[in-house]
């Protein structure tokens, strides 16, 4: 984040160290604070102690898309470093509006949508953003990426002991730390260097703000909306995960805590939604508890407000820590599939590739970005005369959340001989591609006309269906339930 800002986007340093960091350091901690509570509610309620919180944080997918679509464009169009900053606050309060207002559905699409899809869904973006791109780096500094690898899996999937009972996690930190200062990867110039980056300072809330990003925010607003959704439903996945591993926690208070918590970092000067993270089997494997959350976000807040993320960056090496998330993402991947009947695990696929589609397309984006042109440029049918369907990958990755809990759903009660239901969700699948929500990087009336159609004719597909084994005699649980 901060090397986005600073760096890629150009924000000077007084506002991104001492303002913005400090606000995502007190969202994050508010987050951890709530969602501590919510742990020791839950254990008091069912008497357990082994009760793990639900992880929570930036979101980093919204993290990239507010810098690159907001920020990013209104900095460089009018080299305002505050009007910038403002705009990315309007983007995110709207964000955390969108959140409250679903959190009075969410429990309800929650026990609709099939736990194979949600699961898949929440797979895609682990194997991808979560597991693959760390990977890379891994094995790009094998001398330090594959020992910390090995140290994770040896204690988190081997349940091998470290010596004197240390956490794996911080072995793995420990050695990486030993061989990078040794290896001569880590300098010291770096980190005498980024004591130059320390500003500290206390997030300070303010509607004037939000005020002044009003009107350069406002031809970007509607590009929130479907991110807003993505944010709803990627609560409701998380829950589900969680309630998987053991801990069952209330959706519509785990949504609202997330747009609560979003919106108060937005008048604070935080520009970027927080979220429930994906990983929670993950950190309750690991040995995590109630007590995590709260010390993870207090330590976020004090190097925020003291301004020492970049000396700590200049004294870990990264590559040790990164592991740590191929091991979530290979948890919850593996949960997508251990955690329903094996004969849904066509749907927890179906549901993953949605996210390929997303992440490739984003790799090819950021190769032509390096060489200077974009896919416009090229040409689509160029790309395709090369084996590489940009415009497919495209619109199928536009709104992979939700296309992926789409398509499983469809899959499971395909699967089920759910017919009628099969019809409803490509039905409001038509719906959503019609106005830009899935398929489409706008949101917009008429934005997919080739994807609704699509949908509409498996729609009179599945109706038939239905009607043929009803007129046959068969008995169909058309209910929706899974």
């Amino acid at each position: 984040m901060a090397s986005l800002l600073s760096l890629v986007v150009g924000l000077p340093g007084n506002i991104v160290y001492g303002r913005i960091l400090p606000a995502v350091g007190l969202a994050i901690f508010i987050s951890s604070v709530y969602y501590s509570w919510m742990a020791i509610k839950l254990a008091k309620k069912e008497n357990r102690t082994d009760v793990t919180a639900l992880p929570a944080g930036t979101s980093v997918p919204h993290m990239f898309l507010i810098v690159f679509l907001i920020i990013g464009p209104v900095y460089w169009a009018t080299g305002n470093a505050y009007l910038a900053w403002a705009a990315g606050l309007v983007w995110s309060l709207l964000e955390g509006i969108i959140e409250v207002l679903g959190s009075f559905i969410g429990a309800k699409v929650r026990k609709i949508i099939p736990r194979a899809a949600m699961l898949g869904s929440l797979a895609g973006v682990s194997i991808t953003y979560i597991a693959l791109n760390p990977s890379f780096s891994v094995f790009a500094v094998p001398y330090i990426g594959l020992v910390a690898l090995a140290i994770v899996l040896l204690g988190w999937v081997g349940k091998v002991k470290m010596p004197f009972n240390i956490p794996t996690g911080l072995v793995a930190i420990i050695v990486g730390v030993i061989i990078g200062w040794t290896s001569g990867l880590m300098s010291f110039d770096a980190l005498v260097l980024s004591t130059a980056n320390i500003s500290s300072g206390f997030p300070i809330p303010s509607f004037l703000r939000i005020f002044d990003g009003f009107e350069s925010a406002l031809p970007f607003l509607f590009s929130a909306i479907p991110l807003g959704i993505y944010n709803f439903f990627e609560t409701i996945d998380n829950c589900e995960s969680a309630a998987v591993a053991g801990d069952n926690y209330s959706t519509r208070e785990a949504m609202l805590a997330d747009g609560v918590t979003t919106i108060i970092g937005s008048l604070f000067g935080n520009p970027f939604p927080t979220a429930i993270f994906i990983g929670h089997p993950g950190w309750k494997a690991a040995g995590a508890r109630i007590g995590y959350s709260f010390i993870g976000g207090f330590a976020i807040f004090v190097l925020t407000v003291f301004g020492m993320i970049s000396i700590l960056l200049n004294i870990i090496p990264v590559v040790a820590i990164l592991p740590i998330l191929l091991y979530i993402g290979i948890v919850i991947t593996t949960q997508a599939f251990t955690s329903v009947p094996h004969k849904y695990a066509p749907a927890v696929i179906l549901a993953i590739v949605p996210w390929l589609a997303d992440w490739t397309k984003n790799a090819v984006d950021i190769a032509l970005s390096a060489a200077n042109t974009n896919a416009g440029t090229v040409g689509l049918n160029v790309l395709e005369s090369a084996g590489l369907n940009y415009a497919g990958m495209m619109s199928l990755g536009a709104g992979s959340i939700i296309v992926g809990m789409l398509l499983g759903s469809i899959t499971v009660f395909i699967i089920d001989h759910k017919f009628l239901a099969a019809a409803i969700t490509s039905l409001v699948s038509a719906l959503l591609s019609f106005f830009g929500i899935i398929h489409s990087g706008i949101v917009k009336i008429n934005a997919n006309l080739e994807m609704t159609i699509g949908y509409l004719l498996i729609t009179l597909i599945f109706i038939a269906y239905y009607l043929y084994y009803k007129w046959k005699g068969e008995k169909l649980d058309e209910i929706v339930s899974s």
